[in-house]
């Protein structure tokens, strides 16, 4: 790239418009540490209703529930006439006609065109259809992370793709003559190139910005991942131009098409220019389409209201527990903590984001490979590795590269096909035991290793323990337990780990954290500083298998003084499992307690838990306000105490993080439930894992992030309901105002109806609303009303 090229300013201003673009388009991570994203990321500064008709413009699929679905809902009384009364009013929308919407079918969005959707409508060749697999094609070479053997030169997407296409011979035999050798005499710098493409389509600067956005939506899952490229790029204070470059593809293939085509394409490219000049607008089905998810939203919000303002059953300790247990605010604890503290009264447990407040970048035993297990806001400040790096562990080292090497000769081009054929029939008892899900139990990694100065570590350790609101009241035993998901043959499977450990299990954070505060260095410094451990106090890590409901324990440090405690937790944990696999398994297809963690084994098995389906609420209040209360497996569970948090920090920390955290992945259950062709995975029955980033649907087509269909539908209804997230905090409500002055970011989510706000009571009631800075009245049991009104 020519760092001393000038441009016009109208050029400029492509560039700019191409910079906007970009950031409207989410990432996508790939398959190894998958994390939830936000599908509207790059509108969520905008009102969301803005946001929808943006994406019907430029192809990206629906933001609201079809209106069949909300019909049925309201003909099942699931949303009532008083939601719809009050989204009707929010939305200055008649009850009646409203009601009459829901029955009728909205007319189809019909995104602006392309030049290749022009090109289509005049020869008849599906040139969109062309152009997706013509970059695909090449994509998942350039993209590869190690599932190729012989890989593609290292080069930047621009520099690749020009030699691709200058010697693709297949464009001109599908009708498009002389395309290999314009890319070749197109400029190798990008930026010259994306000017020359531009300059070649006659673009406007007022065009440029959705006519950028609705290339890039063409571009499907490989310009999510790239976008993932430079937002990590950004987060870490570095940039990326990927995406630029496959923007620029991109416009070469449109400059190719128009410049081959007819007059009367070139007039309907006018056109279209036009129309993409024009500021986005609502339309009246559009607003009828945003009130009629505004009442289901109200439904879902009203629900989780009434649920806290019932009489709750009692359960937890009175006093000091004899145990406590944190877990991870994950939903999926929700229903474990319930039982847990039914099977034991004298456990008492807490919530808070599964990575623990320790952002560390781990090493596995015997592994090179740098895992981030944090969450993907964070770039991970703490190194950890599995082991101590003795003799021994440097032969395991060898042993396993020496497994890694044999493997990759046995899939490698030249040898895999002799290979199968001279050793294929020693695998026939491994395959049969895996296939009948017989395998053994895998071996725990060494106790992780946290290098840090004790200055540090002192200072982690009450960081986290003032974000936890634990600073008193120790029980004799307390477990930190993390996450994570057995499961089989499953592509996705980082999706139902921790998304707080970004996509790994939290056995590391956890045990790192449990060491961290068994350290009597750590606890000295921590009383010096206001935080008194009791020397009767030990802490134990633990892992939550969330496909079998069954709880590791990490014991080798617990002295035998603390036997019958763990033992204690052990039965309690033992008895709470049950519970929570009686109840998931109604749930699932197929369920029943017993075979829940053969699923997890299952080669076949499509739906092996539900992950975080369901999830519509989030509650950062002391345990005792949501103890006792059936919360159905649908609530995140921050605990937080706001007397201990004078200056809001905590707090600030809970909204700008968890809360963020838990916003991305309940956008992204709803959107691949609403918009599953361009925010889903499609049909896990016909993946193909490509470059070992992501999956296609069958051996072709758009690489496909978000979920697949089946974590969202059972085949015959949706799994997840598509809502806004409650968000509930017991504290004042100026203090909360004084947060979201200074998180700007997250007020527009706010403010923008993506999300709802309410404050509780000190009985756990929902009391009143948050409204684009100000606070209305709301009697306790009644409707949480939305934040968008």
């Amino acid at each position: 790239m020519n760092a001393h090229m000038t441009w016009p300013g109208q050029t400029l201003e492509l560039f700019a418009a191409a910079e906007d673009a970009m950031r409207q388009i989410p990432p996508a991570f790939p398959l190894d540490a998958t994390v939830a994203v936000n599908p509207w990321l790059g509108q969520s500064d905008e009102d969301r209703t803005i946001a929808a008709a943006r994406m019907a413009r430029v192809g990206a699929g629906r933001l609201f529930l079809p209106r069949e679905d909300m019909a049925e809902m309201i003909e099942a009384g699931t949303v009532t006439p008083d939601d719809v009364s009050d989204a009707a009013a929010a939305h200055g929308i008649d009850e009646g006609e409203l009601i009459r919407a829901a029955r009728h079918a909205a007319g189809p969005q019909q995104p602006l065109p392309t030049v290749a959707d022009l090109a289509q409508r005049e020869d008849g060749i599906d040139w969109p259809a062309f152009v997706d697999d013509r970059i695909g094609h090449w994509a998942g070479a350039q993209f590869d992370r190690g599932q190729a053997f012989w890989p593609a030169p290292d080069a930047g997407a621009w520099a690749s793709w020009r030699a691709y296409a200058s010697r693709d011979l297949t464009p001109g035999i599908a009708g498009l003559t002389g395309f290999a050798a314009r890319i070749a005499a197109m400029p190798v710098d990008a930026r010259t190139a994306f000017a020359e493409a531009c300059n070649a389509l006659d673009l406007t600067s007022a065009a440029a910005p959705l006519y950028f956005h609705r290339l890039l939506v063409t571009l499907s899952g490989w310009a999510q991942y790239a976008r993932h490229l430079g937002w990590i790029a950004e987060r870490d204070g570095g940039r990326d131009t990927t995406l630029f470059e496959l923007l620029t593809v991109r416009l070469a293939w449109e400059a190719a098409l128009l410049g081959s085509g007819s007059a009367a394409c070139k007039a309907a490219w006018d056109a279209a220019k036009a129309d993409y000049a024009r500021p986005v607008e609502i339309d009246p089905d559009l607003a009828r389409d945003a009130a009629l998810q505004e009442a289901v939203d109200r439904s879902v919000e009203r629900r989780l209201a009434d649920t806290l303002a019932e009489e709750k059953v009692e359960a937890g300790p009175a006093q000091r527990p004899a145990i406590q247990a944190a877990f991870c605010i994950d939903v999926r604890s929700e229903r474990l903590r319930r039982a847990l503290e039914a099977a034991d009264a004298g456990i008492g447990t807490i919530g808070f984001a599964g990575f623990f407040g320790l952002p560390v970048r781990h090493r596995q035993h015997a592994s090179d490979i740098a895992e981030a297990r944090a969450p993907i806001l964070l770039s991970p400040a703490l190194d950890t590795q599995a082991g101590t790096g003795d003799a021994d562990d440097m032969r395991e080292r060898v042993r396993l590269r020496t497994v890694r090497a044999w493997g990759r000769f046995k899939r490698a081009a030249v040898s895999a096909f002799a290979f199968v054929e001279a050793a294929g029939p020693l695998y026939v008892g491994k395959l049969l035991r895996e296939g009948l899900g017989v395998v053994g139990a895998s071996a725990q990694d060494p106790a992780p290793v946290l290098d840090l100065p004790r200055a540090e570590r002192i200072a982690a350790a009450e960081r986290v323990l003032r974000a936890m609101s634990l600073t008193d009241g120790f029980a004799p035993l307390v477990l930190i337990c993390g996450h994570g998901a057995t499961v089989a043959n499953a592509p996705h499977a980082s999706a139902l780990q921790c998304g707080a450990c970004g996509g790994f299990a939290g056995d590391v954070n956890a045990r790192v954290l449990a060491a961290l505060l068994n350290d009597a260095d750590v606890r000295a410094g921590l009383g010096l500083r206001g935080i008194t451990i009791p020397d009767g106090t030990r802490f134990v890590a633990g892992l939550h298998d969330t496909v079998s409901d069954d709880v590791t324990l990490f014991v080798d440090a617990v002295p035998s003084s603390h036997r019958a405690a763990l033992d204690r937790l052990g039965q309690a944990l033992a008895s709470a499992g049950q519970m929570t696999r009686t109840e998931r398994a109604q749930a699932l297809p197929r369920g029943s307690a017993g075979t829940l963690a053969q699923r997890g084994r299952d080669w076949s098995e499509l739906r092996p838990e539900w992950g975080l389906a369901g999830c519509h609420g989030f509650i950062a209040a002391p345990r005792s306000r949501t103890a006792g209360r059936d919360l159905g497996g649908r609530v995140f569970l921050h605990d937080y105490d706001w007397r201990q948090d004078t200056q809001a920090e905590t707090l600030e920390l809970i909204l700008s993080a968890p809360v963020v955290v838990a916003s991305w992945i309940a956008l992204q259950y709803h959107g691949s439930a609403v918009a599953p062709d361009m925010f889903g995975a499609g049909n896990k029955l016909l993946h193909n894992v490509v470059g070992g980033i992501g999956v296609l649907e069958g051996n072709g087509g758009p690489l496909r992030a978000g979920l697949p269909r089946q974590s969202v539908h059972d085949g015959d209804t949706l799994r997840h309901v598509p809502a806004r997230l409650v968000v509930a905090v017991e504290a004042p409500e100026d203090m909360i105002w004084r947060v979201l002055e200074r998180q700007p970011a997250v007020r527009a989510l706010f403010d923008g109806g993506w999300l709802t706000l309410v404050a509780m009571d000190e009985a756990g009631r929902v009391g009143r609303r948050y409204h684009r800075g100000t606070w209305s009245e709301q009697s306790a049991g009644a409707a949480v009303t939305s934040a968008a009104a």
